[in-house]
């Protein structure tokens, strides 16, 4: 069987953070995370995660997902997969990758397609390499006619070596019995005293093994982070890389200020995407939108020709033909019918808002189902709690709810009903009747100049 280590025990003291280092995010989700995912879309069911700091973070966040070995001194990379020898060995046959969980562009086609050739090639170990224009700081590779002979760190390289601009990815394919013997032959006799992976490429071949190297058409692969601003540039690369795939799909940016689209994001041909959004999580997007500026759309489902003007939508669906903003927040359960219109300062929480409904401006509407073409007055509100239990309010097809109105939860508006302006519903109104709060009215005359009279008498008490 062919398996995964990934090696996530860093601690990243750059990052002033008490997290561990590949569990910070890039574009929203753990770095690790990224390496998992490339990992699994490869086939690579079979992982081991070896854990380090907070390894308790690391492993809630994985829960049963894949297994994990624990570092409990940092001794090197290769000290940290000596820590998985159980699970390697529990399957000696077929092959191991080895990765760096701080490292998250590594991708399933690199995988795979290094995977193919460390097999035909019949390596015990395949390094994964990259082209890249700047190597400073890398260990270049230095290559044979049938493999490579080996991995030169900078500070060790000759003047010529140092032109190489081939570099080591810090990944690794192991057929998994040869890792086995070679972790054992690792030794720490250096200036760190810590245990190297990379020595198991010169240990194979003076044991008359073959190493080889496979060079991978993506350059970020070998891209990590050990500060906060590497962590910046893992996100600016991965931002572009995402809003340039979406530019080959027919999406259109004006100006690319502020938008941040994870890359889990779809969206249609001919939407447009203005600067400040945010789209995150497993957003759908039709064609023909305008999304922005200034909204961020999370878990949401979005039909085509939708108009979104600085938005906050939050794990609901909006349907084709709405018009919404701005400032206005869609929380979670909430389903906007087509042709809907919502305007300024609205609020809609675990509600139905059918076809044609207009809500103009200044109202909150929680746990309500509304019917389709309702008309929803200025400062309507629904009364859905009632401090111990939320309760749902319905309105028909084509209720008129004016100003002002607060639905007293539950309460049911019929089909084609009226309220007044000021009124507080109570009770049900019946399909097609008019619901009027109006009291009684007093008239005080003259109370202004009684008021102001006293409020100077008072004043001029106080001097």
């Amino acid at each position: 069987m062919n398996k995964a280590v990934i090696l996530a025990g860093g601690q990243g003291k750059r990052m002033k953070a008490p997290i561990p280092k590949p569990m910070f995010k890039v574009l929203g989700e753990p770095m690790l995370e990224w390496v998992l995912g490339a990992c699994e879309k490869a086939g690579l069911t079979k992982i081991c995660v070896v854990t380090g700091y907070e390894a308790e973070q690391i492993k809630a966040y994985l829960g049963d997902r894949c297994e994990t070995a624990f570092q409990a001194e940092r001794k090197g990379t290769g000290h940290a997969v000596m820590q998985t020898l159980p699970f390697l060995n529990a399957d000696t046959d077929g092959n191991t990758l080895v990765l760096c969980g701080d490292a998250p562009f590594i991708d399933s086609d690199t995988i795979a397609k290094s995977l193919e050739q460390h097999i035909a090639e019949q390596n015990a170990v395949t390094v994964i390499t990259a082209k890249v224009a700047d190597p400073t700081g890398y260990g270049r590779i230095l290559r044979t006619d049938s493999g490579i002979a080996g991995i030169v760190e900078q500070k060790d390289a000759t003047e010529e070596q140092q032109k190489i601009d081939e570099i080591n990815s810090g990944c690794y394919w192991f057929r998994t019995a040869d890792l086995i013997e070679l972790l054992d032959q690792i030794d720490n006799k250096n200036a760190q005293g810590e245990y190297y992976l990379t020595d198991t490429v010169a240990i194979a071949l003076n044991s008359g093994l073959r190493a080889g190297a496979f060079c991978s058409a993506n350059p970020d692969v070998v891209l990590g982070a050990n500060d906060r601003k590497g962590l910046l540039a893992l996100n600016t690369a991965a931002r572009m890389t995402v809003l340039n795939r979406h530019m080959a799909n027919g999406v259109g940016f004006t100006c690319t200020d502020g938008i941040i689209i994870e890359r889990s994001v779809e969206i249609g041909a001919g939407t447009e995407i203005l600067p400040g959004t945010i789209l995150r999580g497993k957003t759908v997007i039709g064609a023909n939108c305008v999304i922005g500026p200034n909204c961020v759309i999370e878990d949401c489902v979005i039909g085509d020709q939708v108009t979104l003007n600085t938005v906050q939508a939050y794990q609901s669906q909006i349907d084709a033909g709405v018009r919404i903003g701005p400032f206005v927040h869609i929380r979670p359960d909430s389903h906007i019918c087509s042709g809907a219109l919502i305007g300024d300062f609205v609020e809609i929480k675990n509600s139905e808002i059918g076809s044609g409904t207009m809500i103009a401006h200044l109202a909150y509407l929680g746990d309500s189902d509304i019917g389709k073409k309702v008309n929803i007055g200025c400062g309507c509100v629904t009364v859905n709690f009632d401090g111990i239990k939320k309760s749902r309010c319905e309105i028909g097809d084509y209720a008129f709810v004016g100003c002002n109105n607060n639905l007293i939860a539950p309460v049911s508006l019929g089909k084609y009903s009226y309220t007044a302006a000021g009124a507080t519903i109570t009770t049900d109104v019946p399909d097609y009747a008019l619901a009027i709060d109006r009291g009684t009215l007093h008239i005080k005359e003259g109370y202004t100049l009684r008021k102001y009279a006293k409020d100077k008498k008072d004043a001029d008490n106080h001097k």
